[in-house]
């Protein structure tokens, strides 16, 4: 039985992981870690402070936000636990800081837990380097209003997978302004936010004579909820190292 910690078990995330956990034999949340405690009957005791949990666990599971970086890495550094993020909004200090704790202990870190996305992620790194010369590359996202980051994180993880591909030096523009014209470099990052959406991605590649989309359209948290289970699933007992979805599609 793979024990885990739920840092963020109130949130819309941690609740959808909840009642997925359910379904898995081998997994067992064993607490759940919120800064706002709701009075709701749940099948694991909750606390404050990650801190206050001094139980057996084999991996930290963070749907939170970024505030919650240094409890994190301070608690799996001094327990020696795997810590799966799923959490988005990192500044680069952060990315430096997750990175700094690979080097001691496994991490996970992804900008979407859908294996969906990350399968476009994947053909995105193919088919780039063939159409960038001759189209122009745009991303449109849209999520719920009570969304706090922008752009998305998936929509960050579907652009750095297109760049990494290039051998041109790219940009990001974030929304467009003004009058300028397009500059061939460029790869634009749109975000739309409004109402209940879960989560819409769209990766279009312009051309003169036709236009290519690939689009991924979430219908519902569980896609999420279940791609973090199963990196809990895969980040148990890891030895160190900085960890993604394609390391839990690929085995």
């Amino acid at each position: 039985m793979i024990k885990i910690i739920l840092n963020g078990c109130n949130g819309r995330m941690g609740k959808t992981i909840t009642e997925l956990a359910k379904e898995y034999s081998n997994l067992q949340i064993v607490a759940g870690i919120d800064k706002y405690l709701v009075a709701e009957t749940k099948p694991f005791p909750t606390y404050t402070e990650i801190s206050d949990y001094t139980g057996d666990c084999d991996v930290v599971l963070d749907f939170s936000s970024p505030k919650s970086l240094p409890s994190l890495i301070k608690y799996c550094r001094a327990r020696k636990i795997p810590l799966v993020l799923c959490t988005t909004g990192y500044n680069e200090e952060e990315i430096n800081e997750i990175e700094a704790l690979s080097k001691d202990l496994a991490v996970f870190r992804s900008g979407n837990m859908s294996l969906g996305i990350n399968i476009i992620s994947n053909v995105l790194k193919k088919i780039s380097p063939i159409l960038f010369r001759d189209y122009d590359i745009e991303i449109i996202e849209k999520h719920h209003n009570q969304k706090v980051d922008s752009p998305s994180g998936t929509a960050l993880l579907l652009a750095d997978s297109i760049k990494s591909s290039l051998k041109d030096e790219v940009k990001y523009v974030h929304g467009r302004e003004g009058l300028k014209k397009r500059e061939k470099n460029e790869i634009g990052i749109h975000a739309i936010r409004g109402g209940a959406i879960v989560g819409e991605h769209e990766v279009i590649f312009a051309g003169k004579g036709e236009i290519i989309e690939l689009k991924h359209t979430a219908l519902s948290r569980d896609v999420f909820a279940a791609g973090a289970l199963k990196a809990c699933e895969y980040m148990a007992g890891k030895g160190p190292g900085l960890y993604n979805m394609d390391n839990v599609i690929n085995g």
